[in-house]
């Protein structure tokens, strides 16, 4: 079984600037994973040609299973709103979004708290501190029928602003208590991975930096296990595929 996280921001190449829904498909095709976790996912947006990438991710990989979670509604970095989940079919949204091979048994939506303010960081590009605002976040999870039985996989995208992801992710896993496990975690926690083990109290079964994606110096996407019955049968690989500012993690597993 092959698990991975790829934050795709929506879709488009940092090379040339432009989405191309038919590179997006031939990298996830490239992948080959049974369960993929995406992060920044566009559906009916202008700048990613009102595609729904969920869909195309969907078809390329031959998921059958697969949900798309807005966390926005509207147009990042434009007009927008926190997604309720109650938003009317077409509108342009943005949020993650949860693929299968493996049938799903049950789904289930997480909303994680938001950050209401402004709050000072420090830029290391301009070497000068601005006031930075957050979007909404949220997590897709699933309970999957898979070759070694039901387990649950969650996927999410966290703040980027230290001390309130950690916040959001304590709550994310106590959201998830008494889940089936064994339970994975993946997604872009916008943190390392000795902060993820110790927030969280799992496993990494995927080591290896996956931002930013031409020279990566810093694992921020992550694979996490709680319970047994799940291992990594070799080492994580960090692929970098020709679009995003991330590189996509995968990790084949087994029964442990």
């Amino acid at each position: 079984m092959r698990i991975a996280t790829f934050n795709i921001l929506h879709g488009r190449s940092p090379d040339d600037g432009r989405v191309d829904v038919d590179r997006l498909a031939a990298a996830v095709k490239s992948l080959d994973a049974d369960v993929l976790g995406l992060q920044e996912v566009d559906r009916d947006q202008p700048r990613s040609l009102g595609a729904d990438l969920t869909s195309v991710a969907a078809e390329a990989m031959g998921a059958p299973e697969h949900q798309f979670v807005a966390a926005l509604s509207g147009t990042p970095g434009g007009t927008w709103m926190a997604a309720t989940g109650e938003e009317q079919p077409g509108s342009a949204s943005y949020g993650i979004a949860l693929l299968s091979r493996y049938p799903v048994v049950s789904w289930r939506v997480v909303r994680l708290p938001a950050l209401r303010t402004s709050v000072p960081l420090w830029s290391t590009w301009t070497h000068r501190p601005f006031m930075a605002r957050d979007e909404p976040r949220v997590a897709v999870a699933a309970v999957l029928d898979g070759p070694f039985g039901e387990f649950t996989v969650c996927n999410t995208h966290l703040s980027f602003i230290p001390g309130w992801n950690a916040l959001q992710l304590r709550r994310l896993v106590r959201s998830l208590t008494g889940t089936r496990e064994p339970l994975v975690l993946l997604g872009d926690l916008n943190m390392a991975p000795a902060q993820a083990a110790k927030v969280t109290g799992m496993r990494s079964i995927a080591s290896a930096a996956t931002f930013p994606a031409p020279r990566p110096t810093r694992q921020i996407d992550h694979v996490l296990v709680r319970g047994a019955g799940l291992r990594a049968t070799g080492p994580a690989e960090a692929v970098q595929l020709p679009l995003s500012d991330h590189r996509a993690l995968v990790v084949s597993c087994d029964a442990g």
